[in-house]
């Protein structure tokens, strides 16, 4: 008897929703508290926490009919054979219009790409535009434009679609190549593919969605090349990227290999932390790359990559895992196979994406210690209670929400580990002054 792998795809992908949901409850019930819990009265005032509180919670409902509407693609896709319906179209339409036979599995692989995401994306279309215009808008974080949005969308697609098809087609190449044991070739071609995009995505994509300007001559500039040289930080260039553009939410980050690196700050973060609370930012930043957790992390993904592949080794000629899913005709595309493989994998991802978080947070808060270290102690705790405040973070995360969702810890738990006592005047600075629009 087959193995039962379309029941168990789905009930592992049911599994899976039920946990999150349950996590989704746990962290709704804390949305629902209205109190400030004793650990965050000493730097949230009442009205942020207000306002933190019901923004989290609109998430919430929001996270609910998401993540059951996510479920329920899922299952109708995968019950009614919608995926061997699809590739049977994408041959159809290759035939029509190129004269080609089943035979050019890799161009119909694109065909089948580029048909799955566009379904996906008109789909997935109400979701992003209610998000966007009225979530972010209603707490005032959306500044974007429904002009910018559809030219955003356009630009991302043709990019997706350009870019993503001559990696698809180069991976099906290198698999069909490589023979039974493709696993080591593929995982090479992949980390070739993710060193060039590292390099492009920045220089040539990023800036089609956003302004990069140099950061202007003065005292702020002398004293973060001042700071980069102090830790052998080898920067090339500063740049303030108009992220309000779109969102009143603050980052910054660096970018680039080797001796060419770059930081980035938004245009947000400069209009609302001092110089001191940048400095002390940009010190947590700068810890990551001295602390070589970049690195650690690159390590630890190409482990996981190549694991996967080594695993879907073994299912790539498995018959029995395409038939069930309605692949009747003896049929097997690479790409199928592994878009099915994927799906039997999810609750091992769940579990990596969790150890991932895990080590995300441990990494944050050696990065914290090594601004302390620097001298930064304070403007490090006011600069984030102030972005904390800013973005309206959760300021009463459910602790297993916390561990499974979020990448960085709560923020009562970083700034105890900062030695420093803020003081109520601390505090008061960090309130954010709400901008009027002209």
């Amino acid at each position: 008897m087959a193995f039962p792998y379309k029941e168990s795809v789905i009930g592992f992908s049911f599994v899976v929703y039920f946990f999150e949901t349950y996590l989704n409850l746990r962290q709704h019930g804390k949305l629902l508290e209205k109190e400030r819990p004793e650990g965050i009265k000493t730097y949230i005032e009442e009205e942020v926490f207000t306002k933190s509180r019901l923004y989290g919670l609109d998430k919430s409902y929001f996270r609910f009919i998401t993540g059951a509407w996510s479920a329920l693609q899922t299952f109708v896709y995968l019950h009614y054979d919608l995926m061997p319906a699809m590739w049977a179209y994408a041959g159809k339409l290759l035939w029509k219009y190129m004269g080609l036979g089943s035979e050019y599995e890799i161009s119909q692989s694109i065909v089948f790409f580029i048909l799955f995401y566009i379904v996906n994306l008109v789909v997935e279309l109400p979701s992003s535009l209610y998000k966007d215009f009225v979530l972010e808008e209603k707490h005032g974080f959306n500044k974007s434009t429904l002009n910018l949005f559809v030219t955003d969308l356009i630009k991302s697609t043709v990019l997706t679609l350009a870019i993503g098809s001559p990696i698809l087609a180069g991976f099906l190449y290198v698999v069909k190549w490589a023979g039974a044991n493709f696993a080591f070739y593929v995982w090479s071609f992949m980390v070739v593919v993710q060193l060039v995009m590292i390099t492009i995505f920045p220089t040539f994509i990023q800036p089609l969605f956003n302004k990069f300007s140099p950061l202007e001559d003065g005292p702020l500039k002398d004293q973060i090349e001042a700071l980069a040289k102090s830790v052998e930080f080898p920067l090339t260039k500063l740049y303030v990227i108009d992220g309000s553009k779109r969102s009143s939410h603050s980052n910054a980050y660096f970018f680039g290999l080797f001796k060419n690196k770059r930081i980035v700050l938004f245009d947000t973060l400069l209009d609302d932390s001092t110089q001191e609370e940048i400095l002390a930012i940009l010190g947590h930043e700068l810890g990551h790359w001295k602390l070589n957790h970049v690195t650690s992390r690159l390590v630890v993904t190409q482990l996981h990559l190549i694991t996967v592949f080594l695993v879907f080794q073994q299912f790539i000629t498995n018959k029995s895992l395409y038939e069930a899913f309605g692949f009747v005709d003896g049929a097997m595309p690479v790409l199928i196979g592994f878009v099915l493989f994927q799906y039997l994998y999810a609750p091992i991802e769940a579990v990596v994406g969790f150890l991932l978080n895990v080590l995300s947070r441990k990494h944050e808060f050696e990065a914290d210690a090594f601004a302390v270290q620097l001298g930064k102690a304070h403007p490090l705790a006011t600069g984030l209670l102030k972005l904390q405040k800013k973005n309206l973070g959760d300021m009463n995360p459910d602790p297993l929400y916390s561990a499974y969702h979020f990448s960085h810890p709560p923020l009562t738990e970083r700034l105890s580990a900062i030695p420093v006592t803020l003081t109520k005047e601390d505090v008061l600075a960090t309130k954010i002054s709400e901008k009027k629009e002209d």
